[in-house]
């Protein structure tokens, strides 16, 4: 039996995914560049507050949600000609999240380096 491990995929993802930096994340949200998507647990945003702007599809909905006949699509909540920048806590999760994204189709998907801790300490807005 060969079973990967979490660090392995998360390497292998970040060979295939797009990352930027919170910096580019950052510039990408100010020019409305972009769909800004929070795959943190519903318990993380209640415990650290959230990134003003972001979207909120926990990890475990990703592939639901960001269908093109889902509501946040029908609704308007997410433009998917833009290009969809991903985040949670550190950035392991938001690369292999990024990685399902290109699976299903998505070209214009990255993940930010760093995630959410960084973010809040690299001058994005928490509410």
């Amino acid at each position: 039996m060969n079973i990967k491990s979490s660090k392995t995929l998360v390497e292998e993802a970040l060979n295939i995914v797009k990352t930027i930096s919170p910096d580019e994340a950052l510039k990408k949200v100010e020019n409305k560049e972009c769909n800004l998507i929070d795959i943190r647990d519903v318990i993380e945003l209640q415990n650290e507050g959230s990134i003003e702007n972001s979207i909120n599809v926990p990890r475990g909905l990703l592939e639901f949600y960001m269908h093109p006949e889902s509501p946040l699509v029908e609704k308007e909540k997410l433009d998917l000609n833009k290009e969809i920048v991903l985040f949670c806590a550190a950035g392991g999760r938001s690369a292999l999240a990024a990685k399902t994204l290109k699976e299903m189709g998505f070209d214009k998907v990255s993940h930010v380096a760093g995630g959410f801790n960084l973010m809040k300490n690299m001058g994005f807005k928490i509410k």
